[in-house]
């Protein structure tokens, strides 16, 4: 349940990673969204391939973006191999909020070899926020049906950072 941005790509290099980060940065600092840079210098990223379990233990850097209280965090956390696999859930912070990820991610997507996006609102693909107005609204309306037969259940709530639609009280 949700709607989240996935994306999944590997830098062209270094040097790449370095002129990303600027225009990251600067996107982030025309929005006034609070911004950040890190390097970990050994760090487990679980990740998935194939629906198989495909971790990676060792340094990583990256650029953290905080778009809003109601999102996830953007995380744009790369490995040594300057590989990257993340994911932003941004249902709770509305369309102008998902629109505007998508269009980080179109402006940082020239400096990978490879970028895959796959956003559950379709916006990515098309462009169309009248789609995306229609994803939100149908998961809203499943996060209130999922209440009202599970009386226990609540939400959203921020989990270790995340965004997370239902817990069970």
């Amino acid at each position: 349940m949700g709607v989240t941005i996935h994306f999944e790509g590997s830098l062209k290099s270094r040097q790449a990673f370095d002129e990303l980060a600027d225009i990251a940065i600067k996107f982030a600092n025309e929005r006034q969204f609070a911004v950040s840079t890190f390097h970990e210098d050994n760090k487990l990223l679980q990740r998935v391939r194939n629906e198989q379990d495909w971790d990676y233990q060792g340094p990583t850097d990256g650029i953290l973006i905080h778009a809003s209280e109601a999102c996830d965090p953007i995380n744009l956390e790369f490995d040594e191999n300057l590989h990257l696999q993340e994911y932003c859930k941004t249902q709770f912070a509305g369309c102008e909020i998902h629109i505007l990820i998508c269009a980080l991610l179109r402006l940082i997507e020239p400096f990978f070899a490879n970028l895959q996006v796959y956003d559950e609102a379709e916006y990515w693909e098309t462009g169309d926020r009248s789609i995306l107005e229609t994803h939100l609204e149908k998961v809203f309306e499943m996060i209130e049906e999922a209440k009202n037969e599970n009386g226990k259940l609540d939400g959203p709530f921020r989990v270790n950072g995340r965004i997370v639609d239902l817990i069970e009280k």
